[in-house]
């Protein structure tokens, strides 16, 4: 047929583009289809099959309802053949209908099984996680979630990659203007290619340059449905395990799903740790190096004298010995990401020990120095998610230790907890339930209360419906 050849030619003649003609007993069909994205055993029993035994007369109506075994089977016309066949679809062509076809989906694309997710690991509780396949992703949140509330809407982003954006909320409780804005805005991209939920999240966000994430994300359905069922706004992307989640509030990272699945007093405990970890991640060693440059006389005297007797025959500045420290294992960071497996943990560990005590008899570097740095760089995985960002503000308030004291740190500090209170996305307060103070919602703060407590949802997001547990149905 003239039309197979017109769209082969529109392919490039690529090799995985197939065509299957049957004779039946009155017209020839003609079949074109991506070979290496189908299910090719159940296309041939539900397509190739019946055809091949059918004997009757040949027409769309026929086929759709009496021959094809094919659940959903629906008619197109020639300006989406393309852009079906490149969605993995099958196109069926009847030798006197040229402008138009049917079209059925077997795609099978390779993908893993869910499994537990390395980035959010549970002692007790779900252990699913995201896959790359959106389907799988909608299935899981189906399973959890099975409320004629949920509302799932497909788009798709990307000139050239077409990715598949879905969104999904549940419409009793999402707030219509953040639906809105996030649809708008997933609408207005404009870009060839969409590769990950990254890339989405980042258009979404009102402020994408940002040093700080606006968004929450998870590979967990059980966290997902969770922030659904608090009126957030989840945004999947086919071919990535990650869902973002909108609105979003900072201390979202604080908490953990591992929270809710043990006690409330040790989960308070474990989040005020993480707030711990928060401050040593990013100003111990700029408070350590304006101790020992500017404060000295408030350091008690046997430490002072400690810190001398490891430190006076350093060729570096305190700034220098510490940067250099700083770098370095951030190297060893980097290294031990990209090598393979084994051969990355062997790496860190044994670059960590050699080069830090091989250092240290060298005189190049001091030990209190090396048990700072390490101290900072082991506390800022105690909010994984943020370890980029309190990454750079260690070096930021390095740099401020050094120059301008601990006067300067405070005065730092204070800065970007201004600039925190001022992204303010969706309607809501990013430092909330503190900045501003929200009663209702401390139940759900470091100091954890057991969920039988929690019987209202957080007043701090957009939302409808704030009490939980009185309607009995959806």
């Amino acid at each position: 047929m003239e039309i197979i050849e017109k769209i082969k030619k529109e392919l490039n003649n690529n090799p995985d583009v197939l065509t299957k003609e049957i004779d039946s007993a009155s017209k020839k069909i003609s079949l074109i289809f991506l070979k290496s994205t189908i299910d090719k055993n159940l296309f041939l029993q539900c397509v190739i099959s019946p055809l091949l035994e059918y004997c009757g007369e040949v027409n769309f109506e026929l086929l759709k309802n009496k021959v094809l075994k094919v659940f959903e089977i629906e008619e197109v016309q020639e300006k989406d053949f393309i852009t079906n066949i490149l969605k993995n679809k099958v196109l069926l062509f009847i030798d006197d209908n040229e402008q138009s076809a049917l079209c059925f989906d077997f795609e099978k694309i390779p993908s893993r099984v869910p499994e537990e997710p390395p980035t959010s690991p549970t002692i007790q509780g779900p252990r699913q996680g995201f896959t790359e396949d959106i389907k799988t992703t909608i299935s899981l949140i189906r399973k959890r979630l099975p409320s004629k509330n949920l509302v799932i809407k497909d788009f798709f982003v990307g000139s050239l990659t077409q990715t598949q954006v879905t969104i999904f909320y549940l419409n009793n409780l999402a707030d219509k203007r953040v639906v809105k804005k996030i649809e708008e805005k997933i609408k207005n991209i404009n870009y060839d290619g969409i590769l990950d939920c990254h890339y989405i999240a980042s258009y979404i966000s009102d402020r994408p340059n940002s040093l700080f994430e606006q968004y929450g994300s998870t590979e967990k359905p059980d966290i997902v449905v969770a922030k659904m069922m608090e009126g957030r706004v989840a945004v999947a992307v086919d071919g990535s395990p990650i869902v973002a989640t909108f609105p979003f509030m900072i201390f979202e990272d604080l908490q953990n799903s591992n929270d809710y699945y043990t006690n409330s007093h040790y989960s308070s405990f474990i989040r005020f740790i993480r707030s711990l970890g928060i401050i040593m991640s990013t100003v111990v060693p700029g408070v350590y190096l304006s101790f020992r440059l500017y404060h000295y006389k408030v350091v008690p005297l046997t430490y002072i004298l400690t810190i001398n007797a490891t430190t006076q025959n350093l060729p570096f500045t305190p700034f220098i010995e510490l940067l250099f420290i700083m770098i370095l294992f951030q190297m060893l960071y980097e290294v031990s990401l990209r090598l393979p497996k084994y051969l990355g943990l062997a790496t860190s560990i044994v670059g960590a020990l050699v080069l830090g005590d091989t250092g240290v008899q060298a005189g190049l570097i001091s030990p209190p120095g090396i048990i700072v740095v390490a101290l900072s760089l082991i506390s800022v995985y105690t909010i994984p998610n943020q370890a980029p960002q309190f990454t750079i503000l260690r070096f930021v308030f390095l740099l401020i230790g050094g120059t301008l004291g601990l006067l300067g740190i405070i005065g730092g500090m204070v800065y970007f907890v201004n600039y925190l209170n001022t992204m303010n996305q969706f309607h809501t307060p990013n430092l909330a339930p503190y900045a501003p103070r929200i009663k209702g919602d401390l139940k759900d703060g470091i100091i954890m209360q057991p969920i039988t407590r929690m019987k209202t949802r957080p007043i701090s997001l957009p939302g409808k419906d704030k009490q939980r547990g009185i309607k009995k149905n959806g």
